[in-house]
């Protein structure tokens, strides 16, 4: 067969992978001029390594992520630092990378609550009945569970954080899943995230698919003998690894109820500010910083990169991350570069008391309206299937990954689910 796949994400260049390895003509568009999806990278001339417009990383845990890497001869690429991730509480950071450090956080208070935490934490490290959750939301579910005291200090932030003004209407299986499926070792690629993507993009090349970038699909319409007609070109089918918005607009022809579908599902955007600054921002080596908005933070958390890989790969530049889901519309979608680096700056010094507006040497903006899709209760019974109601049209994105949270993982199994579907279909 024929195959376009539309988006060069990890999704898409994990299907383009499998089905190219059985023998089809596959050809990858891409709107960017880059391949990488959401993941993808910068550098600047004096660095080694690239750096993630939207902060990134693996965990352990990620078997279909590491699984690929492994079959593409990349494993020894991969490297496993340990991070310090500390929360914040009462004025001071604290440790919360381990489970021992996690229940001599402060904020948890004393006795009951501690029980209560380590109880619900063990509970949904050991279930496997995430469809019973999904029937209530993670803000009900908590309450009960853990406590009113250790909900409001360590879970509800996070809602918060993640969701926005839809963090009470989020069902309790997407807090399952973050907890299920995360560890504490995280990962990267040896100069990274774009070097890994460029890789896989290169292989894909030499097996014979034909990566065309900075072209934008238009439409995608019914043509004769059931073939797809992709902006003038014949496809025998179609793999779309965008957004549900994206998919409704190139392909109007799609029924009434399934284009309703894609267009009532819910998801936040994000913006992230990267900064190059001259000194290290946490002289304690703290690499992820998880701050309350409760607590007058203008952002979800601030990773100082730097500290997880060293400034050695970015010509001793130090680098901040300053990052935020944020629902559409929200002000920061319309704010200046320089507007929103005021507003990120006093959380700067709240961190480190020395640091001066004068140690930030460059920043970059990068936002998008799709970064985090909001599962609201029941809503195994809203994931648009794979396989669309067109012939030979079919839809892989991070929408349908529940109950699993967003994620280069996720992508790579979606992708690849998607493949197998469209090959017993040929």
């Amino acid at each position: 067969m024929k195959i376009a796949i539309i988006g060069a994400g990890y999704g898409g260049l994990a299907a383009a992978y499998d089905l190219k390895k059985a023998g089809h003509t596959v050809v990858l568009l891409e709107s960017a001029d880059h391949v990488g999806g959401l993941a993808a990278g910068f550098k600047e001339p004096h660095w080694d390594w690239s750096v993630e417009k939207f902060y990134h990383h693996w965990f352990q845990s990620d078997d279909a992520m590491l699984g690929l890497i492994q079959e593409l001869g990349l494993r020894d690429k991969v490297i496993f630092p340990r991070p310090l991730t500390v929360m914040y509480f009462d004025g001071k950071f604290y440790p919360f990378d381990s489970i021992l450090n996690a229940l001599r956080f402060p904020g948890l208070g004393y006795g009951l609550n501690k029980i209560r935490f380590g109880f619900v934490g063990l509970f949904l490290r050991m279930t496997n009945n995430w469809r019973a959750l999904e029937q209530v939301t993670a803000d009900a579910w908590m309450m009960k569970w853990a406590g009113k005291q250790v909900y409001e200090r360590m879970w509800k932030p996070l809602l918060i954080g993640k969701f926005g003004p839809f963090y009470r209407d989020v069902n309790m299986a997407w807090m399952w899943a973050r907890i299920k499926a995360r560890t504490t070792r995280l990962g990267t690629f040896e100069g990274g995230f774009q070097r890994f993507s460029d890789l896989f993009a290169e292989q894909l090349r030499v097996m014979g698919v034909e990566i065309r970038l900075g072209t934008r699909v238009e439409a995608i319409r019914r043509s004769q003998a059931a073939r797809l007609n992709v902006d003038g070109e014949l496809f025998d089918q179609v793999l779309v690894t965008s957004s549900p918005a994206l998919l409704a607009k190139m392909s109007p022809e799609l029924p009434e109820n399934y284009l309703r579908g894609l267009l009532e599902l819910k998801s936040m955007g994000a913006v992230v500010m990267t900064l190059t600054l001259k000194h290290q921002l946490s002289e304690q080596g703290y690499y992820w910083f998880s701050l309350p908005k409760e607590a007058g933070f203008p952002m979800l958390a601030l990773v100082e990169h730097t500290n997880f890989v060293s400034s050695e790969h970015f010509g001793g530049d130090h680098i901040i991350y300053a990052g935020d889901y944020l629902e559409l519309g929200h002000e920061y979608f319309s704010l200046t570069d320089q507007e929103l680096l005021k507003r990120f700056l006093p959380a700067l010094k709240r961190i480190n008391p020395k640091f001066e507006p004068d140690w930030v040497k460059k920043i970059w903006v990068n936002k998008t309206n799709y970064a985090q899709p909001v599962p609201l209760a029941n809503h195994s019974k809203n994931i648009p299937a794979i396989q669309t109601p067109i012939e030979g049209l079919y839809f892989a994105s991070m929408s349908q990954v529940y109950p699993w949270d967003r994620g280069t993982n996720f992508a790579v199994e979606i992708g690849r689910r998607a493949a197998k579907i469209m090959m017993e279909k040929s």
